[in-house]
């Protein structure tokens, strides 16, 4: 069958692969340097606790017949591992049904993290991963031209992402609408990168120019990734462009170098030969059976689609949701509101047995929120501080941070190994604080004559307690303070 094979996306097939191979790694090492603090035996949500009261078809994963911390490991390292072996190109050496096999392990593999992995894995790049990562069972390997019917469900996929975040926007903060939500956005996202300073201080009318921008890109351009060639192949470089421009401005895990991957795939070797020397690839046909597997799992996937599209289609329309426990054929979408202003919860301690007004409090520094107004923000993406990036909602509410905020107070009362990893510095190094607690500031990026004169990127302003000063034995709650 000629016409299911599509031999001349091949290179935009490896790419893709090869990428998303690179994610699944990126994911795998995060998710083994990062659990035990956060979800292990004696982490903050621990496991155990949490599939104790749910069943495995809710919360499909592996660790529902056995966990324990050195399992947990051993099944991040050998994803990792696994990852890397089809980074180097493995998967395309073995026959076809072990290359399934390999992205089928990795997918279950990386399902099983997610579903146990409660608050710290409730982004909406998760879903995204374990997507394409599913996609690329069906993408074949390099004894196999791509299959037209995958490639089409990659740019599927790829229009919900795109199309998606700009519904959400329109339908969302009338900022989006009158095109000044840049104004604030590049100050006040989860985790700015090292140029979002930059990106902030940009005139305000190139700041409308980026919004107008956005709203083509994703409003206008994902339509023609169903458009005959070259349109489609010039839709996915606007893609590709505009989310180089996200890499540049913020820290947002792998959501961007994912769509970028994704939109790779829709370049076919004629647009691609216009400005690079592409071989061209013999059309290998495909045996029956992989054939039919594609069919099949095309047919469940538009089944599985109307639930997405009327997700899309509804006034109330709800972002990065999963419609399954497999988060296949997710809805996406992000920044449907924006914030104005900047909070932070900055976590001290203090060995001092007796608290008074000259009480003397060393502030706890995170890897990558914002901390001490002298340092540059560093860039993250595509690995994800999970802590960080929940800190950033505890600032916004508190009862995002309920869970988890005073498990992780008890914890640097006892100076956790675990937990002080996630910190880029402990300022009791050689016994634990007696006293720990948790401030509201008001952040803003400096200006340039801020910066020039006390070279500092931010300034911060107190708002008041966020948790009261707790010792070992008597616990306290956010924002009664």
């Amino acid at each position: 069958m000629g016409w299911f094979s599509a031999p001349e996306y091949w290179l935009g097939r490896m790419v893709l692969e090869r990428g998303a191979a690179v994610i699944y790694l990126t994911a795998f090492v995060a998710a083994a340097l990062q659990f035990r603090a956060l979800i292990g035996e004696q982490g903050m949500l621990p496991v155990p606790r949490y599939v104790a009261g749910r069943s495995f078809w809710r919360t499909p994963s592996l660790f529902h017949l056995r966990y324990s911390d050195r399992l947990f490991a051993g099944g991040c390292w050998f994803g990792a591992l696994l990852s890397a072996a089809v980074v180097a190109g493995l998967a395309d050496l073995v026959p076809l049904w072990a290359a399934m096999l390999m992205w089928l392990a990795l997918w279950v593999l990386y399902l099983s993290i997610v579903n146990v992995g409660q608050v710290w894995y409730g982004f909406g790049w998760e879903s995204l991963l374990l997507e394409t990562g599913f996609l690329m069972i069906f993408l074949g390997n390099a004894r196999v031209a791509p299959p037209i019917l995958t490639l089409w469900l990659v740019r599927w996929l790829l229009f919900r992402v795109e199309f998606g975040a700009g519904l959400i926007k329109m339908r969302g903060d009338p900022c989006w609408r009158n095109l000044t939500c840049l104004y604030y956005h590049h100050e006040t996202q989860p985790m700015p990168g090292p140029l979002s300073w930059f990106f902030h201080h940009l005139p305000k009318p190139l700041h409308r120019i980026e919004v107008a921008g956005n709203h083509f890109a994703q409003l206008v351009v994902p339509f023609g990734l169903f458009a005959p060639q070259p349109v489609a192949s010039v839709a996915a470089a606007v893609i590709i462009v505009t989310q180089l421009w996200l890499v540049l401005s913020g820290n947002f895990s792998w959501l961007n170098w994912l769509t970028i991957l994704l939109a790779c795939s829709a370049v076919d070797q004629a647009s691609l030969a216009a400005v690079l020397p592409v071989p061209a690839q013999p059309a290998l046909a495909a045996p029956l059976w992989f054939t039919a597997l594609v069919f099949v799992f095309a047919a469940a996937v538009l089944i599985l689609s109307y639930w997405p599209a009327r997700n899309m289609l509804s006034t109330r329309q709800r972002m990065n949701m999963s419609f399954n426990p497999f988060h296949l054929v997710n809805t996406y979408g992000a920044f449907g509101s924006i914030g104005r202003t900047r909070h932070e919860v900055v976590i001290e301690g203090t060995a001092e047995d007796e608290l008074t007004g000259d009480t003397v409090w060393k502030e706890y520094e995170f890897k990558g929120k914002p901390g001490s107004v002298r340092r540059m923000p560093r860039q993250w993406a595509p690995y994800h501080l999970r802590l960080d990036w929940l800190m950033w909602f505890a600032a916004i509410s508190a009862g995002y941070a309920l869970p988890w905020m005073t498990p992780l107070l008890t914890r640097l009362l006892r100076n956790d190994p675990p937990t002080l990893k996630l910190l880029r510095c402990n300022p009791f190094p050689d016994a634990p604080p007696r006293y720990v607690r948790a401030q509201l500031y008001r952040y803003r990026f400096t200006t340039f004559q801020e910066l020039r004169r006390d070279h500092a990127w931010w300034h911060r302003t107190l708002v008041g307690s966020y948790v009261r000063p707790m010792t070992l034995g008597r616990v306290t709650s956010p924002h009664n303070g």
